[in-house]
This record gives C-alpha cells, sequence and structure tokens, in this order.
C-alpha cells in the first residue's frame, strides 16, 4: 500500500513538472534573450543559404533540362520522374525527419541530407541510360528532407522580430540558385549534346561543400528533448503508423497523377489503381492523425495557438498547385510561342526569380517599417492571379509583353514563402518548429503534384482537340493534299524541317499557315492552364485574409541560441 503511494506521489510529481515546464516553454516565448548577433550565427545563417541556393538550383535544373538528359541518353518519357522523384521524398520523407531532428538534433540530418545529394548528383551526371538518371535523383533527393530543417534553423539562431528576414534572406538564395542554374544550363546545353553533364558536376561540389561547412560551422547545445530521452523513449515518439500510411499513400498517389496521360489514359488500370488505393491509405492517415493519435506526426497542439497554421497550412497547399502552373508552362510557352534561342527561354524565367530577389530584399524594410504578416501573404496572392490572368490574355503578338509578366509572379513568390512560413512557425509552439516547416514543405510539394496532373489533363485536351482540326482547317483550302496531313502535323509538333521539305504537296505558304494554326492551338490550351491558375490563386486571396497579424509575437527573443551568454 504504501508503495502505491509512493508510486501515485511520484507520478503526480512528474506530472506536476512536465506542465510547468510546458508553461514554462510558453512563457519563454515572450523572454528578451537576445545579446546581439554573434559571427557564429552569421556563419552558420550564410551556410544555410548556400545550401538552399544548391537545392533551388538542383531543382531547377532537373525541370528544366530534362528533355536535354533524354537527348543524349534516352529515356524520353520517363523524364518526369526526375522531377517527381524530389516530390515525393520530399513529400514522404520530410515531416518524419522533421520530427526526428527534434529529439537527435538538426545537424547531422542537414549534413547527411547534403551528403546524399553529394552522392545522387555524382551518379545523375556520369549516368548512361535514363534508369540511372533517375536512380541517382532519388539518392539525390534525400537532400530536400533538409530543407524543413534547415529553415528552422534560420528561424530559430535568430531573434522572433527578425523571423520574416531570415526567410526573406532564405528565398532570396533559393532564388538566386534558381537564377544561376537557368543561365548555367542554357550556356551549358547550346550546342552541346552533354553539356548537362557539368551542370550535375556543379552540384556536387557545391553539396560537398555544404556538408562540410554545415559539418564545421553548426555546432548547437543540445536540446532538451535530445538530452533528457534514452534511444528507445526516442524511438518510442516517433510516429511509426503516419510514417507507413504517408509513405505508402502519398507514393501511389502521385505516381497515379504522374501516370494520368502520360502514358496511360485516366481510365487505365495503371492510372486508377495507385490513385484509388493511395486515397484510401491518405483517408485512413486522416482519421489516425484526427481520432486516434493526437500528439502524432500532426500534433493538435499546432492548431491550439490560433488558426494561422491552419490557414497557412492550406495556403501553402495552394501555393505549390499555384506556382507550377508558371513552374511547366510558361518557359513552354515562350519556346513554342516567342523564342527560339534557348539562352532567352531561360532568360524569360529569370525575371520571376530576379523580382523574387528584389521581394525578398524588402522584406527588411517592411519589417522595419510594420509588423504585418497578412498583408503581404494577401498581395502576393493577387499579384499570381494577376499574372496568371495577364498571360490567360496574351496572344500571339505578346512576345514584348510577356518579358514583364513574371515580374509579378516573382515578386509573389518572394512574399509568399516568406511571410506564410513566418505565420506558421510563430502560430506553432516553439519546440515543434521544425515539424511544423516540414509538414507546410510536404503540403506544398503534394499541392504541386496534384495541380500538375489537373494542368497536364486540360492542356492534353485542349491540344488534341485542337491541333488536328486547326491545322487542317488552314491548309487544306490551300491545296495540301488531306492524306499527307498526319506526316505533316507530325513534322510542325517536332520542328522537323527536314521531314517538312519531303511531304508531298507543301509550299511555304501552307507550311506559314500550319505553324500560325499550330501556334493558335498551342495558345488556346495554355490559357486553359492559365485559367485555372488564376482561379486557384483567387480563392486563396480569399482565404489569406484570415491570416492573423502576430504583432506580440514578433519580439527579442531566440528560440534556440548557438551561443550561451555568462
Amino acid at each position: 500500500m504504501d508503495i502505491e503511494k509512493t508510486s501515485t506521489k511520484h507520478t503526480e510529481k512528474n506530472l506536476a513538472s512536465q506542465d510547468a515546464s510546458g508553461l514554462r516553454r510558453l512563457d519563454s516565448r515572450y523572454v528578451d534573450n537576445y545579446h546581439g548577433v554573434h559571427l557564429k550565427t552569421i556563419l552558420v545563417y550564410i551556410a544555410l543559404c548556400l545550401v538552399y541556393f544548391v537545392q533551388l538550383f538542383n531543382v531547377v535544373g532537373s525541370g528544366a533540362y530534362a528533355r536535354n538528359i533524354a537527348a543524349a541518353i534516352g529515356g524520353a518519357s520517363d523524364t518526369v520522374w526526375l522531377s517527381q522523384a524530389i516530390v515525393i521524398v520530399t513529400v514522404v520523407l520530410g515531416p518524419p525527419a522533421s520530427q526526428a531532428a527534434d529529439y537527435w538534433g538538426r545537424k547531422w540530418f542537414l549534413v547527411v541530407a547534403s551528403t546524399f545529394g553529394f552522392v545522387g548528383a555524382l551518379i545523375l551526371a556520369r549516368a548512361n541510360s535514363m534508369n540511372q538518371a533517375i536512380g541517382g535523383q532519388v539518392i539525390s533527393s534525400v537532400l530536400y528532407i533538409g530543407q524543413p530543417i534547415l529553415i528552422a534553423v534560420a528561424s530559430e539562431i535568430l531573434p522572433r522580430k527578425f523571423r520574416p528576414i531570415a526567410q526573406g534572406g532564405l528565398n532570396l538564395a533559393g532564388a538566386a540558385g534558381a537564377i544561376v542554374g537557368l543561365l548555367a544550363g542554357s550556356a551549358f546545353t547550346t550546342n552541346n549534346l552533354y553539356g548537362w553533364r557539368n551542370y550535375w558536376y556543379i552540384v556536387t561540389a557545391l553539396l560537398g561543400a555544404s556538408a562540410i561547412i554545415i559539418g564545421v560551422l553548426y555546432n548547437p547545445p543540445p536540446r532538451p528533448l535530445q538530452k533528457s530521452l534514452t534511444l528507445k523513449e526516442k524511438l518510442g515518439r516517433l510516429d511509426w503508423v503516419a510514417y507507413i500510411l504517408l509513405a505508402i499513400g502519398l507514393t501511389l498517389f502521385t505516381i497515379g497523377l504522374s501516370w494520368g496521360d502520360n502514358p496511360y489514359s485516366w481510365s487505365n488500370a495503371h492510372v486508377l489503381a495507385p490513385l484509388v488505393v493511395g486515397a484510401c491509405f491518405i483517408i485512413v492517415l486522416i482519421v489516425h492523425q484526427t481520432f486516434l493519435k493526437k500528439d502524432g506526426l500532426i500534433h493538435h497542439e499546432l492548431f491550439k495557438n490560433d488558426r494561422n497554421f491552419a490557414v497557412a497550412l492550406g495556403c501553402f497547399f495552394a501555393d505549390g498547385m499555384i506556382f507550377f502552373a508558371a513552374n511547366n508552362y510558361f518557359a513552354f510557352e515562350v519556346s513554342v510561342l516567342y523564342e527560339t534561342s534557348p539562352m532567352l527561354v531561360g532568360l524569360h524565367f529569370c525575371v520571376a526569380f530576379f523580382a523574387a530577389v528584389v521581394a525578398s530584399c524588402s522584406v527588411v524594410l517592411i519589417t522595419m517599417f510594420t509588423k504585418s504578416i497578412r498583408e503581404p501573404i494577401v498581395v502576393s496572392f493577387v499579384l499570381f492571379m494577376i499574372f496568371y490572368a495577364l498571360m490567360a490574355t496574351a496572344d500571339l503578338g505578346s512576345a514584348k509583353a510577356v518579358w514583364g509578366y513574371p515580374v509579378f509572379l516573382g515578386i509573389g513568390l518572394g512574399w509568399s514563402l516568406t511571410y506564410l512560413v513566418t505565420a506558421a512557425q510563430l502560430s506553432a509552439p516553439p519546440h515543434m518548429i521544425a515539424v511544423t516547416s516540414g509538414i507546410l514543405l510536404a503540403a506544398r510539394s503534394f499541392g504541386g503534384s496534384v495541380a500538375l496532373a489537373i494542368y497536364t489533363a486540360i492542356f492534353n485536351s485542349s491540344l488534341s482537340s485542337k491541333l488536328g482540326s486547326g491545322i487542317a482547317a488552314a491548309v487544306v483550302p490551300l491545296g495540301f493534299p488531306p492524306a499527307e496531313l498526319e506526316q505533316f502535323i507530325g513534322a510542325l509538333a517536332s520542328n522537323d524541317q527536314a521531314a517538312l521539305a519531303h511531304i508531298q504537296g507543301v509550299t511555304p505558304q501552307i507550311i506559314g499557315a500550319g505553324v500560325h494554326a499550330l501556334q493558335s492551338a498551342y495558345l488556346a490550351s495554355f490559357k486553359g492552364v492559365w485559367i485555372a491558375a488564376a482561379v486557384f490563386s483567387g480563392v486563396t486571396v480569399i482565404a489569406s485574409c484570415f491570416i492573423r497579424n502576430p504583432s506580440k509575437d514578433l519580439n527579442n527573443h531566440v528560440d534556440a541560441p548557438l551561443e550561451k551568454e555568462a
């Protein structure tokens, strides 16, 4: 009986201690423990920016130069997996790695992630088949499990009042990585079938350097849970059921989306089976996290402070949907309708990232003179809507105008990512900042994957209905023989001048009429994508109005200082 009383008292003491610890942790958000930014903190932040630079450099290359890889080593039908590998790994492994980083610390997750990226990029650079290239990209994609962690570290090593600036600096580095990637890649691949190898050799070198720099410079004090829990306790706190459901559900769902109309029809079993099974696993995951595991991967405490985390999560999902329209179709439209030079096509898209750099720099001024978070987020989605509305009204004579349209896209990108991350992180408990960032980025990647399937369906459906009939209507009245239409359309679509010259009945007038009809069909198909993206942007404008301005949270407290003051 005495033993039972002692045990009960001991348990109550532990619970009281935990409650007190929770109160102290909550109150610490408003403690001024800022003693200036040390050189060590600055160097670590610069190292994080370098990693972010490389991540965007790699992701831009995997989309922009996939066709160049296929032209050299074959496998054109499988190029989508060079980008989808990044999406799948980020969605499936990002949140679990972020949760584990609270128990084992941030450093080695960042170092190991960059090391995997180094190995994978080297394999891709030396690949002689598309299967090798995809395998290298799968290994390299482990790099992106470190993305939410570095976003968390950038925020927690600086005072909360600098958090928008910290995220703005990361986005500036990412935009610079995209710009350098587009320009360098264009230079490497122009008139060089294997120039893309040099691109990924650069990725290899940068990732090796970033792994070394992080390993040497970032040595934070051990986190409370890192010191207090045993290995068994740490493993027990991980949400293994959620990880399994997430991995199976999202992987199958993404595979189904990727195969839709590429190469299978949406009614084909290859598409329906992974979509349906994946959706079932996702539904089970939602039920599990909502009713059965309230302290798991999607911890219910994330939603208790205010509505900002929930709203930011939805906006991040929409942000992925919105960005992927431009990422996959803007340069495509420019190359088909307005420019033939790969360098000029790349420069068109670079305009967006130049604007993103300017927008990221302006965060400093916005933070100095105002503590507004909601207003820049709302404006960013308004700018997205303007960009897509302008692209939807473009015609074949808009070659000069489309140089300016990406400015709206770039400013929106510079602000939306910066302030949505800030809003979500300030809403979540300080000890859950890493898993918050992981869930946000997973939502954005998943949103992009879903949107890509929607846009592909819209574009392919429109193009297949307009291309053949439009070209036939343009050239048959000019005397072109209908029996040669199929060959003529194929040669036009692939811009095969040699094949065009050998088709019976072809004249310069017929070629000109056919090109105009082809461009008109493409223009109408692109317009459907832009309208869909504009609608998504408009809906998100309304949702973002519900973000709360967390002015009192932008204070001098540092969540995880690198150096302790005496």
